[in-house]
């Protein structure tokens, strides 16, 4: 019970962008988790860790998870292939729910409305874009519901795509939009 409630505190402040309290929240999961003397536990917990990374694009080796890796359950090794965007047709039955028509194969956009939870929603997204499979249209919902949340990490991220895309386009007028958005979140002076 320990750990869940850090892990969802955890969660919540590093999507929030308070690194700080994410980190303590964390070191109490890994304390709570280690002292089980379970590895599919503790290789559960890195692996949301890494989930809310990808959700933020921050597509960075989830090191933590590799360590105990050799000791996950077969869902956990197939989530971990999944959020590095390598996830097979085989792996999609030992996923989470949320994430099966996405492995599977189902058109992104689709397969991302069904999501009905935000963090599985944006891991979807992140994970689409990890796999050069992001629309536009991907990118928007991932900012939609982000923002909905008030979860400025993963939002700036989704911001930052747009505002490289609208550049890439030519879009100046969007990309200074977008920019000024950028900066309201992230509490720049205007």
């Amino acid at each position: 019970m320990n750990a869940k409630g850090s892990a969802e505190r955890a969660t919540q402040a590093w999507l929030g962008g308070d690194a700080r309290i994410a980190a303590a929240e964390f070191a109490r999961v890994r304390a709570a988790l280690a002292s089980t003397g379970q590895p599919t536990l503790l290789a559960r917990a890195e692996l949301l860790r890494c989930a809310t990374r990808v959700a933020s694009l921050a597509f960075e080796p989830c090191t933590a998870f590799d360590a105990l890796a050799q000791d996950a359950q077969p869902a956990e090794q197939a989530y971990a292939r999944y959020l590095a965007g390598a996830a097979t047709p085989t792996d999609a039955a030992l996923l989470p729910e949320a994430h099966r028509a996405l492995a599977s194969g189902a058109a992104p956009e689709s397969a991302l409305v069904a999501i009905q939870d935000p963090l599985s929603q944006l891991v979807a997204a992140g994970v689409l874009q990890r796999q050069g499979r992001a629309s536009d249209a991907v990118a928007a919902r991932a900012v939609e519901t982000a923002s909905a949340q008030g979860w400025r990490v993963p939002l700036l991220a989704w911001l930052r795509l747009q505002r490289q895309r609208a550049e890439a386009a030519g879009a100046s007028d969007e990309a200074a939009r977008l920019q000024r958005r950028m900066d309201l979140v992230s509490g720049a002076p205007r």
